[in-house]
């Protein structure tokens, strides 16, 4: 069994981490350079980027800050935000990052999942998924749909149709962002992340809600989840890295220890 992985976040914003609620109502939290090495030193086990007004401002992703972070630290490292051809693929990876997510792009034209897979591998290509809690109906009967754009478009498509196309055009990852619970800390969306989950044979990331260890131990084990994205919680000092994994150890759910 592999080890359930821990990843903290990086939302940034003009150079800043920021972090909100429902993706609304951002405030400024700190350096991104300074936060990775942090979350580094702390015993993350993989970390996060997201340039989270790139695709909105329709600008490209702050490389500098990218190249920055990965000099910084260790650990596999994502990054996400703006990029909407293989070419700003490559220059992410050139950066230092180890993989690439793409959202919003990838909606637009699904064929750049199937060309970055193909031009550095499907390890290196992650759909990230933003997704809202909507009625059922025959557009979207899952009850979940696909927002992109940092959450203000609806692209009248459903998550788990979305998510298994993005699996057969190449994707290796899938990081899944409920909007319902981003920033509440009230817990993850275990329905959305256990439907995904079970029907995608290729890794799932937890997304949106993390508050207490506890829930990361809800989505790792009733939502099926092989990864658990954390930002609040820790951001703010609530909980260290070390004290999540102690409590998942605990719990007999496998994570790799610091030590």
């Amino acid at each position: 069994m592999l080890s359930k992985r821990i990843i903290p976040c990086l939302d940034v914003r003009e150079g800043r981490t920021t972090k909100g609620i429902k993706f609304e109502n951002n405030i400024d939290i700190g350096d991104p350079v300074k936060m990775a090495r942090f979350y580094y030193e702390a015993g993350a086990d993989e970390l996060v980027f997201y340039d989270i007004t790139a695709s909105h401002e329709k600008r490209d992703i702050m490389i500098e800050v990218v190249r920055n972070v990965a000099e910084t630290i260790f650990i596999p490292f994502s990054v996400g935000g703006g990029i909407r051809t293989v070419e700003d693929m490559r220059r992410v990876l050139l950066a230092g990052a180890e993989k690439v997510s793409v959202n919003s792009a990838a909606v637009k034209n699904p064929e750049i999942i199937a060309q970055g897979a193909k031009a550095f591998g499907s390890q290196c290509v992650v759909l990230g998924m933003d997704v809202k809690g909507v009625e059922k109906s025959e557009k979207i009967p899952s009850g979940y749909e696909i927002v992109i754009n940092g959450g203000r478009t609806y692209m009248g498509m459903d998550a788990l149709e979305w998510a298994l196309r993005a699996q057969e055009l190449g994707a290796g990852e899938i990081c899944l962002n409920s909007i319902d619970a981003d920033g509440t800390r009230e817990g993850y969306e275990l329905a959305l992340t256990e439907l995904i989950s079970v029907n995608v044979d290729i890794p799932v990331i937890a997304s949106g809600g993390a508050g207490t260890p506890q829930h990361l131990a809800d989505v790792l084990t009733q939502g099926k989840a092989d990864a658990a994205l954390i930002a609040s919680m820790t951001h703010y000092g609530t909980y260290t890295v070390a004290q999540i994994k102690n409590f998942l150890d605990d719990k007999g759910i496998k994570v790799r220890m610091k030590w």
